[in-house]
This record gives C-alpha cells, structure tokens and sequence, in this order.
C-alpha cells in the first residue's frame, strides 16, 4: 500500500483544489464581493499569485469575515507550495462557517499532505459523520488506514462503501488484496469466489484462476480461464493463464493452439505480447525451445511479420534466435531495429550490446562509432567501439578512443575513469610501462580507491622489480576492499614473496586457491614459487604440475622453469 504522502502529494491536492466549476459549487461568496472572488480565481488558475493574493486581501480589508475569500487565499498559498499559510486560512473559513464540507475536505487534504496521519484520519472521520453521502470520503478512509497499517478498519471502511454504494470490481479487489496484506489469503479468495457468485468479471475469474493454478488445480484454473474468455474472448491474461497451464501440464498442441490466438488477436496491445514471448524465451527450459523450434520459429516470424516495425518485438525476435544459437538471424532482427529507429538509443545500444556478445569485433568496432555520431554525449558507444578495436588488435584505434572521451566528456568522472585506465593497459600492452604508469596515476587521481587500476598497476611494479613498497601499499587496498577475489589476492601474495617473505605471502595464496585460483596457471606458478622457497617442494611440484595442465601459451617457458627447479634440487 501505498503511503499516505505518496498519495497525496502538494500536486495532486492542487488539482482537487482547483476544480473548473470551484466557485460555483463550493462556496456562496457575497454579491458585492462575488466579481472579486472570480477575479482572483482566474489569476490562481493563471498561475499569478501575487495579483490573485493581492485581491483576496483587499476583499479581507473591506470584510473579514468573508469566509470564501479566506479559502481561496488558502488555495493560493498552496499553489505556492506554502502549506503552513494553507492551512491557517483555511481554519480561519473553518471558523467563519464550520459546516462547508470543502472548507473541512480540504483542510484534511493538507494535514495528509504534511504527514499528519492522526489529524487526516479525526478530520475524515467527523466529516463522514457529517456528510454520510460523500462516496470520496470512504475511498480516502480506505487509503488513510491502509497506510497506517490499520487494515481492519479499512475493512470496515469498505463494508460501509459495499452497503451505500454496492460492490463493484474495483470494491472486491481492494478488498481482495488487503486480505492479503494481513496475510489472510483464503479468506482474501473466498472473497473473490463469493464475488464471482454474483457478478461476472474477466479480471476476478483470470486472477481465481491463477491462483488455482498455482496451487496445481488445472482442471480448476482452465474452467475459470475459460469463463473469463466466455466473456471477453481477447482478454490477455487469461489467455496466457491458459496457455501456461497447458504448457505446464505438457498439452503443447493446446498450448501452441492457445498461444496463435493471443499472438493473432488485434485487440492485444504489441507490448503484451512481446513481454510473454519475452519472458517465455528468458524464463523457460532452454529444452522447451529446442524440442519446439518450429512452432516457436513460426510464431516469432508471425509477430515480426505483424509488427515489422515494432521496436519491443524486433528485440523479443533477436533474443530468441540469439538463445537458440543462431547468431546470424538475431543479428538481422537487431539490426533491422537499429535500421528502423536510428534515433533510439535502447535500439542502437541493444545492437551493440549483441554485437559484443556475439565477438563480432569488426562490425562492434564500426557500429559503436556510428551510433556515438548518432548520440554525441553517449560515451559508452566508443567504449564499446574499443572492446572490438581491442580484440582486433587494433591498439592504436583504442588510443584514439581515449583521447576521444577525455576531449568530450572531461567531466564524466566514471567516462574519464575507465579511459586513463584503458590507456595504461595498451600502453602496458605496448611495452611503455612509463606512460602506463602515467595513466594509472590519471586515473587514480579521480578515483584512488578503484581496485582495478590498484591492481594492475601494483603487479606491473611488481614484474618489473620496481618501487615494490608502492605496488605493497596499492595492492593492500585491493585485498581490504575485494578479499575474495584471487586475482588480487595473486597480486598482494606475489609482491610479499618479492619483498623476501614468502612465509606471509602462503596464506594469500591458500585464499586463492579456495576462489578460483586454481584455474589461473600464472597463479599456480606463483603459489608453486612460493612452495620452493619454503622448501616444500613435493606441494610446489603439484601446484607446478596443474599450471602445466592449464597453461595455454600464459607461461611460455613454464617446463623449462620447472625442469630447472627440479634440477636445483637434484630430482
């Protein structure tokens, strides 16, 4: 449930406060001050304050005691945002004539508006003993006592709005979740039964039936689908509860049966059918799609063909055929969508995005830079555009990028983060460990926490031999901050056994073991060195034996290392 304040905000209250016919029906102002009065509404309405409060105040000098020229200095103070002012005039109408309803309506509109549920709640209540008729009163109430937790009273409540009004759809299921809400679930659904009982609606029956089916009654659930659909054949959700309990009970020629109708039907929103398809391909058994490929094929290929340029179900297609391992059919779908709205950025960035995905470098290199001419502030596009350059090998291009988001974003900390920090891994890359550095400490200056650049910039030190207390001091935060992530536990580990204490360094490595370290043969190397220095050598030669398994051109010289060590050793 909403809270109160959500509900009543300082705008919706304006719009309750300023109907078009306010001065004709909710206050009687006196003939000589009558003209005055639809002046200074005119000015409210107009949005000049100042003129509509200087008026109202002249009318208060000459009388005051006119009661509609308070109230509507209280509209004008709450068109400015002045609750407190709002809400003294209006007690001062209050006091003038205590029984108009909107004086008093209003005043409690305020006291919800300023958080001041107690208040709301009396004033609410003394009107609705006053004016028995007024149905927004109840509605109010419902919502008042629902949001201070108060659900029996907002029972109560509806039950009075049930014997004034008569019950509706809208009533039941109300009614319906706050059952719910106190956690009284069969009752809240034996309220829907005996709803249903009486009256016919689509809603209540889909919302029986799902929640039979969701308690495995199938048979159940289909009867109540079916009655929903007796009334409105195109009503949506029904029809997906149908066909879900179908495609749960594996009737999958009634399912796809079912499903052609949701899919055909013209009075189903494009979105309500791209969202199931949606969530059927995310959400099923990949073996559902696969055993299914054809009847899967022709219903996407139907919805394309029906809404060819429809951005939702262009995506829906590019996501099924992308999870169906046909790589080249997404890629036409999210392509074509990009073709289709060049303007949009969820399309173009939904392409590039797959492109990623898909590794076809070439074309994510071409794509990001056409799509960041399209949207000149969206950064992210040329980042991308360098993922492809990278993979290529293109390092020079990925330079230039760089350059690029420092030239146009020099104030986007996360852009300019992530470009110094690219930097210094080309420039590493190329072997100018100086400008790497250069970069890292760039990049460090805006963020000096970000792990990793701290790490990467620690280990390179750390290969190099060089300044190995500022590589200790960079490669410590990365631990404190991550001490799970063997990557930088490798790193810390590695620089104590460089700086002569390997005994310390042991333990970071057991930590990594246990977090994947096992499966980096740099890091096995590192753990084995470690080992050898403490003399534990038939570990060392384990640890060296499963780097060799691992190593894929990592290590180039790895067996000849070893081979060595084991001769120092005379094995």
């Amino acid at each position: 449930m909403r809270k109160i304040i959500e509900l009543l905000t300082i705008f919706s209250v304006l719009s309750v406060f300023l109907p078009a016919s306010a001065s004709a029906q909710e206050v009687r102002p006196e003939a000589d001050g009558e003209n005055l009065i639809i002046s200074a509404v005119s000015k409210i309405n107009a949005k000049e304050i100042d003129s509509a409060e200087s008026m109202l105040s002249s009318l208060l000098a000459d009388d005051y005691e006119n009661d509609a020229a308070w109230y509507y200095l209280a509209i004008a103070a709450m068109t400015k945002g002045d609750l407190a002012a709002a809400e003294e005039t209006l007690k001062r109408a209050i006091e003038i004539d205590p029984g108009n309803f909107w004086y008093r309506y209003r005043l409690a509109r305020v006291y919800a508006a300023t958080q001041r549920p107690e208040l709301t709640v009396d004033m609410y209540e003394k009107l609705l003993e006053d004016f028995p008729k007024k149905s927004e009163l109840y509605f109010d109430m419902v919502e008042l006592y629902a949001s201070q937790g108060e659900f029996q009273k907002a029972l109560d409540t509806m039950k009075e709005i049930e014997t004034v009004f008569g019950m509706t759809e809208s009533l039941a299921m109300y009614r319906f979740n706050l059952l719910r809400m106190m956690d009284r679930q069969q009752e809240a659904y034996d309220s829907l039964e005996e709803y249903n009982e009486e009256y016919s609606s689509p809603y209540v029956l889909t919302t029986l039936g799902d929640y039979h089916m969701s308690m495995y009654n199938d048979s159940t659930a289909l009867a109540y689908y079916a009655e929903a659909l007796d009334i409105a054949p195109d009503y949506s959700p029904a029809l997906v509860g149908k066909a879900e309990v179908y495609r749960m009970t594996r009737k999958y020629d009634d399912y796809f049966k079912t499903l052609n109708v949701f899919v055909e039907s013209e009075d189903i929103p494009v979105n309500g059918k791209s969202d199931y398809l949606m969530a059927v391909v995310q959400r099923t058994d990949p073996k559902f799609l696969r055993s299914f490929l054809s009847q899967m094929d022709s219903t996407i290929n139907r919805m394309v063909e029906m809404y060819p340029s429809d951005s939702t179900m262009r995506q829906t297609a590019g996501v099924y055929y992308y999870s169906t391992d046909r790589k080249k059919m997404a890629k036409e779908h999210f392509a074509a969508n990009a073709r289709t709205w060049p303007q949009s950025y969820a399309a173009n960035a939904t392409y590039v995005e797959y492109l990623m995905y898909a590794e076809d470098w070439e074309e994510l290199s071409r794509e990001g830079r056409s799509s960041f001419e399209r949207f000149p502030k969206e950064t992210a596009f040329l980042e991308m555009a360098s993922v492809g350059d990278y993979n290529l090998k293109a390092y020079d291009k990925v330079l230039e990028i760089c350059d690029k988001v420092l030239e146009v974003a020099p104030n986007d900390s996360s852009a300019t983060l992530r470009a110094w920090s690219t930097m210094g891994d080309i420039y590493h890359q190329l072997g100018d460990n100086k400008k790497a550095y250069k970069a890292y400490d760039k990049a460090l200056k805006i963020n000096p926490d970000y792990v990793y650049v701290l790490n990467n910039y620690a280990y390179y030190l750390s290969v190099e031999g060089k300044n190995l207390k500022k590589a200790y001091a960079m490669s410590k935060k990365t631990i404190e901050a991550e001490p799970d992530n063997s990557t930088y536990l490798d790193t810390f580990g590695w620089i104590l056994y460089l700086q002569g204490k390997p005994l310390e360094a042991k333990p970071f490595f057991k930590h990594a073991m246990l977090y994947g370290g096992k499966d980096s043969p740099v890091i096995l190397d590192h753990y084995a060195e470690v080992l050898f220095s403490l003399k534990e050598y038939d570990m060392a030669f384990v640890y060296w034996n499963l780097a060799k398994q691992k190593n894929k051109d990592d290590i180039p010289d790895l067996d000849e290392k070893i081979e060595t060590r084991k001769q120092s050793i005379n094995r």
